[in-house]
């Protein structure tokens, strides 16, 4: 008896462990599905609003307010077009293509990082070309970006490109003193180029599975207490039976197979 509570108890204490792990498990999808659904809001609240003023969002101090992400903006300036960053890794087409940052000059002097479009990678390690920003004074129209942390995993990347949208690195490359709290992402540009680089599309507003990812793993956890429950059930039903004298249920005579049963009677008639 002592010993078959003890071993109810120690399935108690894993039906407890599992159930734990599953509400910490459900916990992290409810913040993740939360999150996603800010995201969303986000994107809604502020990706097709009017342009603004870039010194309206992003003042003297560079400050950039992540309410402010997917924000338009409009910027008067010149592409300092030598000084273009290639990101590579990017996937967009299907391929690993690369992302074009260019720094603008703005007219009272602020240089701000645009990500003009994406190209496709080439035959060699560069793209074979790449459609050149307009030359001159130009107007850009741009949805406000935060940028990137560096890899993790310490990756780089040859001269002349980046692994992510790392802005202080970007700038860096770039020899530029730009800001490095946000970059733009190119909407539209006047004059227009004499070719355009691959667009960007609006995020999805699918909130994903999180949600219901959540659900299941406290059904999980549920589903351990029920399974602990049926084999203690099992076990007290065994050993009253077992108490009780039954006997146990007479074992199924298994049914020949019928070849076997035709070679018997061969044998048989041989003999």
């Amino acid at each position: 008896m002592n010993n078959r509570f003890l071993r109810w108890g120690v399935y108690l204490l894993v039906a407890i462990a599992f159930a734990i792990a599953c509400v910490l498990l459900s916990n992290w999808q409810f913040d993740r599905n939360e999150s996603r659904a800010a995201d969303i809001e986000l994107v809604e609240a502020n990706y097709d609003a009017p342009p603004v003023a870039l010194g309206s969002v992003i003042g003297a101090d560079g400050e950039f307010s992540p309410s402010d992400e997917w924000l338009p903006v409009t910027v008067t300036g010149e592409y300092l077009q030598d000084e273009q960053v290639l990101v590579r890794n990017r996937p967009h087409g299907g391929t690993s293509a690369f992302e074009i940052i260019v720094p603008l000059r703005a007219e009272d002097g602020t240089v701000l990082l645009i990500n003009r479009g994406w190209v496709a990678p080439g035959e060699g390690p560069l793209p074979d070309e790449i459609a050149a920003a307009p030359t001159g004074p130009v107007e850009v129209t741009v949805r406000l970006r935060p940028g990137e942390p560096l890899p993790s995993s310490g990756r780089s990347a040859p001269e002349g490109q980046a692994p992510t949208i790392h802005l202080p690195s970007i700038a860096e490359m770039a020899g530029e003193d730009a800001i490095v709290s946000a970059y733009g992402e190119l909407i539209d540009e006047s004059p227009a180029p004499d070719a355009a680089l691959g667009g960007y599309d609006k995020p999805t507003a699918d909130p994903g599975p999180h949600l219901s990812y959540a659900i299941q793993w406290i059904l999980f956890g549920v589903m351990g207490f029920v399974f602990i429950a049926y084999m203690i059930r099992t076990e007290v039903q065994k050993h009253r039976e077992e108490a009780e004298g039954r006997p146990a249920p007479p074992a199924k005579k298994k049914r020949r197979d019928r070849d076997a049963d035709a070679e018997d009677e061969l044998l048989d008639a041989r003999v």
